[in-house]
């Protein structure tokens, strides 16, 4: 099922994300991991790709187990920073015979301490959309956004232009990075809405489950942590089982808030921990309807 189409369908839903081992020894507890929360039937779940595509064959067999075993609508997703557009379509290639419709499609992070070529055949997001779009698969396109701009952009202004163009190229919905105030996403939605971005925006949610870090996530990803989360990590941070409640219960505030304000769609990101994403779908089940 294309997750356009589940969208429109104006029901509350969660979805989860796993990402694929970077090594071939740690494939099989992953994929355990991921059979585990497949097993919650959750709206979809998301499978995320190494830069470069150096986890591309687990990702899509990944993605492939939990929609052919488990019934579980898959999003594969797929980066293209350091990619040609012969693996680029190599790949696609691979996800649509495995049945998968459903992509997201990434920048990906520029790897460390490596120079890019400056001829590389994708600088951008829009650039793998378009070709996406070019090649015929009728894919459903997914793309990201960032509610506290991306870190690379001088301003918000300006991170809006560069998601209109991902808009503009095809993509069909949006999926947030990380944040822990959903004022933040609110008033992003109100900003994007005003630059002509209509198509749905599904906010992403982390639980923390581990102070430190998050602290780091934090520092990639431009996600501001709020005084109210702060506190929280400050009492409980060096005691983990405490810590694992704590982020348990905030982020299912937030997604019940997300709820309550109209926004039928939100993503976990599970971090491949099965018994945070059962608890969390356990706190909001009624709401879902399970």
């Amino acid at each position: 099922m294309k997750l356009k189409e589940r969208f429109a369908g104006g029901k509350l839903s969660l979805s989860f994300e796993v990402f694929p081992p970077k090594t071939t020894d740690k494939y099989e507890s992953v994929k355990f991991a991921a059979e585990e929360i497949a097993k919650l039937q959750p709206s979809y779940m998301s499978v995320t790709y190494g830069a470069g595509g150096g986890t591309s064959a687990y990702t899509v067999s990944i993605a492939s187990d939990i929609q052919k075993n488990f019934g579980v609508t898959s999003l594969a997703h797929i980066t293209c920073i350091s990619s040609t557009k012969d693996t680029v379509r190599n790949q696609l290639e691979a996800i649509h015979n495995a049945g998968i419709e459903n992509i997201l499609a990434l920048r990906g992070d520029k790897p460390a301490g490596v120079e890019l070529p400056p001829d590389r055949d994708y600088h951008y997001a829009s650039e793998l959309i378009e070709d996406i779009k070019s090649y015929g698969y009728d894919f459903c396109i997914g793309a990201a956004c960032y509610p506290e701009k991306h870190v690379e952009s001088e301003n918000v202004k300006e991170d809006i232009k560069n998601l209109k163009k991902k808009v503009d190229a095809g993509c069909d919905f949006l999926t947030t990075q990380m944040f822990f105030d959903n004022n933040i996403f609110y008033t992003f939605l109100y900003k994007i809405r005003e630059a002509g971005i209509y198509i749905p925006v599904i906010p992403g949610i982390m639980p923390v489950t581990n102070a430190k870090q998050i602290i780091r996530s934090c520092q990639l990803s431009g996600a501001e942590l709020p005084a109210r989360f702060k506190q929280i990590a400050d009492r409980f941070g060096t005691d983990d089982a405490a810590m694992k409640q704590a982020g348990i219960a905030y982020a299912t505030e937030q997604v019940i808030d997300l709820f309550a304000n109209g926004i039928n769609n939100v993503h976990i990101y599970s971090m491949n921990k099965p018994d945070v994403a059962a608890k969390i779908f356990e706190n909001v089940s009624d709401l879902l309807g399970k």
